[in-house]
């Protein structure tokens, strides 16, 4: 069955950047969108990116200007590059793969176990 893996997290300051990465595994044929949530403490998580399988992508507002999200197919990858970081962009960000078709498997939703996000001020 198909897993996924997120790495890039940590702490960085105000005004700085990280690059979040999210790699799926598991015989994958294909996967149709992938997106970036977050949930920070005492909130609801919220969907922060979403890229369709060819390419389309959306933002929240709150992120527009600042984050990119982009997928590399052939590794079964989507990245989120986030910039110009702020103090209330804290939170556990999750990424989820929809409509994953594997070796013997279709999954329809999938999420990654979280990667934590803190910006100082």
């Amino acid at each position: 069955q198909v897993q996924l893996v997120e790495s890039g997290g940590g702490l960085v300051q105000a005004g700085g950047s990280l690059r979040l990465s999210c790699a799926a595994s598991g015989s994958i044929f294909s996967i149709n969108g992938m997106g970036w949530y977050r949930q920070a403490p005492g909130k609801q998580r919220e969907l922060v990116a979403f890229i369709t399988g060819g390419g389309n992508t959306n933002y929240a507002d709150s992120v527009k200007g600042r984050f990119t999200i982009s997928r590399d197919n052939a590794k079964n990858t989507v990245y989120l590059q986030m910039n110009s970081l702020k103090p209330e962009d804290t939170a556990v960000y999750y990424c989820k793969a929809d409509n994953v078709r594997g070796l013997g498997y279709r999954t329809l939703e999938v999420w990654g176990q979280g990667t934590l996000v803190t910006v100082s001020s």
